[in-house]
């Protein structure tokens, strides 16, 4: 169960915009937890903005969620260095128990009906045509969650990590969390 958490805020950089710096920030924390093969510790961002679309965003604080034991695992390996001066980490506290859950998880789309069309193509060996034909255009979505710009680390390659903030629960729901902290079914608090 996620009883405490830390939270992690970005200060103002005149070198590095908000988006970069969470970027670099989210892609420390993967690298983290998969090191530390941890299921056990989830992420939520309490400044996050679905709305107006000009301004969706995952804001600049990152919620950092688990047991006392699982969070001081991640601390005690140091996956902050190199942004320190970039952040600032709160003590380990405990959630408050009258708070809400979430579920904070990934999404995703497929946003692209030509890289959709090549894929096709090469799995399958199949004309443009054929695979336009199999992969109409109304496929594609233009989703409006917040996201961060992230890369592979299997295959290097970059993509969007869409984070989607489920509706308010009253009751925690138990589950494993991924190497990005995000779960398809366990809660984490909200406050």
């Amino acid at each position: 169960m996620t009883t405490h958490y830390i939270d992690i805020r970005l200060r103002p950089d005149p070198e590095f915009s908000q988006v970069h710096l969470l970027g670099a920030l989210v892609a420390k924390l993967h690298r983290a937890l998969v090191q530390l093969q941890a299921s056990d510790i989830g992420v939520s961002y309490p400044e996050h903005v679905l709305k107006p679309l000009s301004k969706r965003g995952l804001g600049a604080q990152m919620r950092l969620h688990g047991t006392p034991e699982a969070l001081r695992r991640l601390t005690e390996m140091d996956w902050l260095r190199g942004m320190r001066d970039h952040v600032h980490v709160s003590d380990m506290m405990q959630a408050p128990a009258d708070a809400a859950h979430r579920q904070v998880l990934r999404r995703q789309f497929k946003t692209n009906v030509d890289r959709l069309r090549r894929r096709r193509m090469r799995r399958k060996g199949e004309t443009a045509e054929q695979a336009a034909m199999a992969i109409p255009d109304h496929v594609e979505r233009r989703p409006e969650l917040p996201y961060v710009q992230a890369r592979s680390s299997s295959t290097g390659q970059p993509f969007c990590l869409f984070v989607d903030h489920g509706p308010l629960q009253a009751e925690a729901k138990p589950g494993e969390f991924n190497t990005y902290g995000l779960s398809q079914g366990a809660t984490v608090p909200w406050f």
